[in-house]
């Protein structure tokens, strides 16, 4: 990922005072005695897309990733500061992730793609650090958290408005030859978000090497240099709740 989205995420973490006090100590203890034990990791969802987009939305869970060697040691952090397996509470599929609860407040250890499309591995160890509360924390790449939001999309839950605010802010940056390439035959899946998005954000696609719509075969549109990178009546479209996230002039004022 380019310097510059690594500089910027340093100085976006205003969102984290919105996490509840207690909610956060929890977090806090969890992160530390993860650290303490040398397991490498990196936080994903809604750490991960506010720290990339300034947008917090409070899902009231942690999510941790690690390789799977070390999911064993991740979740031996978690029984030890007396969380207890969701499982029994709420079945889950234990392929890919292990779900602690505390209370009311969920750490999720995540070691493989929901889908079971992929495990973890060096890529997702790859992102940007953020300090986040005075402790310095790895995130996800963003081209991890495209690659693996892609494929959420059922009747109960999608997370392409996160996609879409992910593209937003990092469309520019992304390794897009590394990411399609882990994409393979599933490059129809970031076409489609890409059309939305070019149709959400034209400014900001216009700002995507040109040589990608033609080898994921969509065809060109003439973009004014006066584009906007936004067209926020269009989100209202798809709904009138706010889910996209800040407009990017107005955040990066505040983080300059």
């Amino acid at each position: 990922m380019a310097r510059a989205l690594h500089e910027r995420v340093h100085c976006v973490t205003d969102w984290s005072r919105s996490i509840p006090d207690e909610e956060w100590r929890i977090y806090a203890e969890v992160l530390d005695h993860t650290a303490d034990r040398g397991i490498p990791f990196a936080l994903g969802g809604a750490f991960a897309v506010a720290a990339l987009t300034g947008y917090w939305r409070d899902t009231k869970d942690l999510d941790i990733y690690v390789l799977p060697q070390h999911r064993q040691a991740a979740i031996d952090v978690l029984t030890d500061l007396r969380f207890v397996d969701y499982f029994e509470a709420k079945p889950y599929d234990r392929w890919w992730i292990y779900r602690g609860l505390h209370g009311e407040t969920i750490v999720d250890v995540i070691w493989a793609m929901a889908n079971h499309r992929a495990q973890i591995d060096e890529l997702w160890m790859s992102g940007p650090e953020i300090e986040i509360r005075s402790r310095r924390v790895k995130i996800l790449p963003a081209e991890a958290l495209l690659w693996d939001k892609l494929y959420i999309m059922q009747r109960e839950r999608c997370d392409w408005p996160d996609l879409l605010n992910i593209l937003y802010w990092t469309a520019r940056y992304v390794d897009w030859e590394y990411l399609l390439d882990r994409l393979g035959d599933d490059r129809p899946l970031i076409a489609a978000a890409l059309t939305v998005f070019r149709w959400l954000s034209p400014g900001c696609a216009a700002e995507l090497p040109a040589w990608i719509w033609d080898c994921l075969g969509i065809v060109a549109q003439p973009v004014q240099a006066d584009a906007p990178k936004l067209i926020r009546p269009r989100t209202e479209l798809l709904d009138r709740r706010p889910w996209y996230g800040p407009d990017r002039a107005n955040l990066t004022r505040k983080a300059a």
